[in-house]
């Protein structure tokens, strides 16, 4: 009797926990299905399992793919590509949700996989699972050697500009905007805009570019005070480029002036927009950074910074941004695109035929990265070339930094920094974080 009494119990603790075990892969399954139907993935899979265990969830599964509007496809051998390890899905079978598009797409992958290089055919399969690209870049520098910018460490983006009146350029950031001076080489002073977001003025004497090149960048200061700015730059008769004219249900508002040499400033507010929908909750992270006066416009300051360039070939420039250099895509304007470089530090990109520059061969300013480990970067664009190099890695004098530099898709200088304990350093170093 006792045996008896065991045995039923036995094999009612199997049933439960099948019972259980069962419910929790149709309630996975429910979630893939309903991403789907939404159009929010072209397609979802489920987890490995074996057929087995498929036969007992078939019935359901079915039942909720067709109450659902989508299809499932019982995938014995999933296509194998460098998104995952190749024993993923070893010897198990993975349900494809799917409508009936995206399942022409994924077969036609699998077909066609000998024809495409190993990358290639793992961002084919990461935007068929509606992947970003910034994580499609996680997945490949798991499973490969492929690596991207932020895998060695953004501490900040700087952009460089250069004057021919550097002592001007220094009075108009450091005295007039209220940006505090964090470093001064003398020939180089380097400003900051906000947290982990800098601006350096250079002497064209000296610098990699002249002050008579096509000033082809804008400079976005983000704040929320911009009848104050408005009003303060118009009073110290700073040159305004667009005036302020605020509208109630755009993306966002601004002006633009004109800094001493020609550079123009983009004094922005992004507001609550679908437009913006990534990009408010970064930006709400940080106070405005104050100004070293507190009578200039309120002494409130900046909480981010956007460096735009202008491309002939938006496209082509917005692939480089997201799958060579790495950056998350945070803003998407259609004929404008807004990577996520640093906490505050952000790179848009602009169709020249929408945005306020042409675009030109020659472009008078630089845009750089602060990078943690500058060494690896370097070594790592030196083996697998995402982009071409201009020049080999250098050290500024008394070795207060090393930087290297490289080329975007519209010829944009790319500088790559690290700086080094010097007397020099001491303010920015203290800024930087690791």
């Amino acid at each position: 009797m006792k045996n008896i009494l065991y045995l039923l119990l036995l094999s009612l603790l199997f049933s439960c926990q099948a019972s259980t075990e069962k419910a929790e892969h149709l309630g996975h399954i429910h979630a893939f299905i309903e991403m789907v139907a939404a159009d929010v993935k072209p397609i979802a899979l489920s987890e490995p399992m074996e057929s087995q265990m498929v036969d007992k969830l078939w019935e359901d599964v079915i039942a909720m793919a067709e109450n659902a509007g989508i299809g499932v496809f019982r995938e014995p051998e999933l296509v194998q590509t460098s998104l995952f390890p190749s024993s993923v899905a070893s010897g198990k079978e993975v349900l494809i949700f799917h409508k009936e598009n995206s399942l022409a797409a994924y077969l036609d992958l699998k077909s066609n996989l000998s024809k495409l290089d190993s990358e290639a055919a793992a961002r084919r399969f990461g935007r068929l699972l509606g992947y970003p690209s910034h994580y499609i870049n996680h997945l490949l520098s798991k499973n490969t050697d492929f690596q991207s910018l932020p895998d060695f460490g953004i501490q900040a983006t700087n952009i460089f500009l250069y004057y021919k009146d550097l002592q001007g350029a220094d009075a108009f950031y450091g005295q007039l905007l209220g940006l505090e001076k964090v470093s001064d080489y003398t020939f180089a002073k380097t400003f900051q805009i906000s947290l982990d977001a800098y601006l350096t003025i250079v002497d064209e004497s000296v610098g990699r570019h002249k002050a008579d090149e096509p000033k082809t960048v804008a400079i976005a200061l983000l704040t929320d005070q911009l009848p104050e700015w408005y009003a303060y730059l118009l009073e110290k008769n700073v040159p305004i480029k667009y005036t302020y004219k605020p509208k109630t249900d755009n993306a966002h508002d601004g002006f633009v002036a004109i800094d001493p040499e020609g550079y123009l400033l983009e004094f922005e507010t992004f507001k609550q927009h679908p437009e913006n929908e990534l990009l408010m909750p970064q930006l709400q992270k940080f106070d405005p950074l104050p100004t070293t006066d507190p009578s200039i416009a309120a002494g409130l300051g900046f909480y981010g910074a956007v460096f735009w360039t202008y491309y002939e070939d938006l496209q082509e420039a917005e692939v480089f941004y997201k799958e060579k250099v790495g950056l998350p895509l945070m803003v998407d304007q259609g004929w404008a695109k807004v990577f996520q470089a640093s906490q505050t530090g952000y790179i848009g990109l602009v169709d020249e035929r929408r945005g306020m520059h042409n675009f030109t061969e020659k472009k008078g300013s630089s845009i750089a990265f602060i990078v943690n480990d500058l060494d690896g970067w370097y070594q790592y664009v030196q083996t697998q070339a995402p982009f071409p190099l201009h020049g080999e890695w250098y050290e500024g004098a008394e070795k207060r930094y090393q930087a290297f530099v490289g080329t975007d898709t519209g010829g944009y200088f790319l500088e790559f920094n690290s700086f080094n304990q010097h007397p020099d350093n001491d303010a920015f170093l203290k800024l930087l974080k690791p």
